[in-house]
């Protein structure tokens, strides 16, 4: 009796899509853009008052995760309905990341601030050097047009984020800020990582003056929760004054959070009235 031949089949492995930016439930995806194209910033609420630290203008720069451009740009109107100081004269901008090939999702094309080899994200994966000072040299322009254009200095600035968007934060206020330049006012790190950390070298005068808020949820599996404990020990040894806090959850965010997050802000924007 003849047997049919079956017929050749290939097993196809399907990546999962990771990382992508999971905007808190409380924030919206409206967006409000009143600047030139790489920027949306808006000074959320007028807010009346006569501090001094009230009328200098202040920024905050928020970059998103991968694959998620507008899920964050609400927080310009959240961070001031929690605290009030974060709406005067505080301009919010949320820096687009390019569309790139991601090696671990079979080089897809999504906004992505640099290529990841490696998943999950846990302590010593392979690092895309080249995309990463990239990501870092668009936020430094980004800095620099704030400057120029609104007159706010880097010492009026945060920069933050979450994911992707928190490792380039990360890069951007600690390993560039070299001697000669302005540190920034502070840094947010919402389930980010610290990357390229054989090139970190950070200032005394950065150390001093850029305080970091750093966030991460204890079941994130997909930058894995021991990537804040390891990042946060490596800038500590370089001098930096982390506040580190952890929530029971993955890679999200929640209102606890964001809460801690603009009590951070405001310390540092307005120090005289926290």
């Amino acid at each position: 009796k003849t047997i049919p031949k079956l017929a050749s089949c290939k097993m196809i492995m399907i990546k999962p899509f990771p990382l992508t930016a999971v905007a808190p439930a409380f924030l919206n995806t409206s967006r409000r853009s009143i600047f030139p194209a790489a920027m949306s910033t808006s000074s959320s609420v007028n807010a009346p008052g006569g501090d001094q630290e009230c009328d200098t203008p202040a920024a905050v720069i928020f970059l998103h995760g991968l694959g998620n451009r507008a899920g964050w740009s609400s927080l310009r109107r959240k961070l001031p309905s929690l605290r009030p100081n974060l709406g005067k004269n505080v301009h919010y901008v949320f820096p687009p990341a390019p569309t790139i090939g991601i090696s671990v999702n079979g080089g897809m094309q999504m906004p992505g601030w640099f290529d990841l080899y490696d998943w999950p994200i846990g302590v010593g994966v392979k690092d895309d050097k080249e995309g990463k000072i990239k990501a870092a040299i668009q936020i430094e322009e980004t800095v620099e047009k704030l400057e120029k254009e609104m007159d706010i200095p880097p010492s009026r600035i945060v920069v933050g984020g979450f994911s992707q968007g928190g490792a380039v934060a990360l890069l951007t206020a600690y390993h560039r800020r070299t001697e000669g330049k302005v540190p920034f006012a502070g840094c947010v790190c919402l389930s980010g990582w610290l990357t390229l950390k054989e090139d970190l070298n950070v200032t005394e005068e950065v150390a001093k003056s850029t305080p970091l808020f750093w966030a991460h949820g204890e079941y994130d599996d997909k930058v894995l929760f021991e990537q804040q404990a390891h990042g946060v020990g490596v800038l500590k040894e370089h001098g930096v004054k982390v506040e580190e806090r952890s929530y029971p959850m993955g890679h999200e965010s929640d209102y606890d959070e964001i809460d801690a997050m603009a009590e951070f802000l405001e310390k540092v924007l307005f120090p005289s009235s926290s």
